[in-house]
């Protein structure tokens, strides 16, 4: 068979080788866990000051420790609802604080007067003292600073943590949002990559039908049939062995040569290491036609169109190199859409991880060359 005929394949020898919290908000499992560690703690506190007072098996000592510090428990769980309602009572703005100090100081008289009730508690109380003596023997500056104070802890406490689940909330929102709007991207450079080839191949068929050439697009078609039944059944854009990529570029090449015909000699030589590499799906085909389009249709003699690939440790070079007239009658740098396309593909997978170089070769031509991580499955 005639070697211009068809794409020359060699393959040569390998020469090296939120969000912690926010589930918590959200399950009511988590919730009530929540409250349990806050009542828990209050208990602990409510019988280590019974204890000290004379025992926990002295009622009034119980009655006090339990009163003391399960008011705060209650407090304490009822903040933690309302931070996750109303983001006010969990805020450090100058209007919460100011909100905080005056409920604080409410709730400080309330607690104080609710501990001086204790008194009444006590048998024969109406021969030592009057009622109002007893209901207000707990109010004094101290205690009502005291007051201010624990409640202040609490609500810093209370606060820290609410922020705490905020801004991990929010980092997995924005990395979420980051993650959706980088995959809506990528997903719109393929389908304006995938287009282009296809409109360019329709386009190559209906003028081989206008001159009668029925054979050659009726070829033209069995391959493009191939690449499209190969990038249909991809729903997301992934990676693929490098195997499979050279699939896609062989209908490719194949639709090319019925194009070209003798116009057209490629040679591709790959190393068996590269073959399981990972590469994005779609890589070299446009980087192919580029060479193609640019370096053999503007050619009045043969085009030569060389790729290839080697694995060198821990990366993957790819080559892609045309005899054609270098930078003239491409865009800038070379950066036409399907290079364009190609590097912030590899800039998605990769991001700083890769070169990418698109240039003119001295002696004629042009080169791109490609270096990515190796990966395999």
């Amino acid at each position: 068979m005639n070697a211009l005929a068809r794409p020359e394949y060699t393959r040569a020898s390998s020469s090296s080788e939120g969000e912690g919290f926010a589930p918590a908000l959200r399950d009511p499992g988590l919730r009530l866990n929540a409250h349990a560690v806050i009542f828990s703690l209050a208990t602990v506190l409510a019988l280590a000051t019974a204890s000290e007072c004379r025992s926990i098996t002295h009622l009034p000592s119980l009655m006090y420790g339990i009163v003391l510090w399960e008011w705060w428990g209650c407090i304490a769980s009822a903040m933690w609802n309302l931070g996750q309602r109303v983001p006010l009572v969990s805020s450090f703005s100058a209007k919460a604080i100011s909100l905080h100090v005056l409920v604080g100081s409410a709730l400080g008289i309330a607690h104080l007067l609710l501990l001086g009730g204790l008194g009444f508690t006590v048998p024969g109380w109406q021969a030592h003292s009057t009622a109002l003596s007893i209901w207000t023997s707990m109010l004094n500056i101290n205690r009502f600073g005291m007051e201010v104070l624990l409640y202040g802890f609490v609500f810093g406490i209370t606060g820290i943590v609410r922020f705490q689940i905020r801004a991990q909330r929010d980092a997995l929102l924005s990395l979420e949002l980051q993650k959706q709007l980088a995959a809506a991207h990528l997903r719109a450079l393929q389908m304006q990559l995938e287009p282009h080839f296809l409109f360019n191949t329709l386009n190559a068929i209906t003028t081989l039908v206008d001159f009668g050439r029925q054979k050659e697009a009726s070829t033209m078609l069995f391959h493009l049939n191939a690449i499209l039944k190969s990038t249909l059944q991809r729903t997301t854009p992934e990676k693929v062995p490098l195997s499979r990529e050279l699939e896609m570029i062989e209908n490719y090449l194949a639709i090319e040569q019925v194009r070209f015909a003798d116009r057209l000699r490629v040679e591709i030589k790959i190393e068996p290491a590269a073959l399981d590499g990972l590469v994005p799906c779609f890589l070299l085909q446009p980087i192919v036609e580029n060479a193609i389009r640019h370096g053999v249709a503007n050619s009045e003699n043969e085009g030569l169109v060389q790729a290839s690939a080697k694995r060198n440790g821990s990366n993957l070079h790819l080559q892609v190199r045309d005899s054609g007239p270098g930078t003239s009658g491409r865009s800038q740098n070379g950066h036409g859409i399907g290079l364009s396309n190609t590097r912030e593909r590899l800039a998605y997978f990769y991001r700083d991880d890769y070169v990418m170089n698109a240039q003119a070769i001295e002696s004629g031509g042009f080169e791109v060359s490609i270096t990515i991580p190796y990966e395999c499955n």
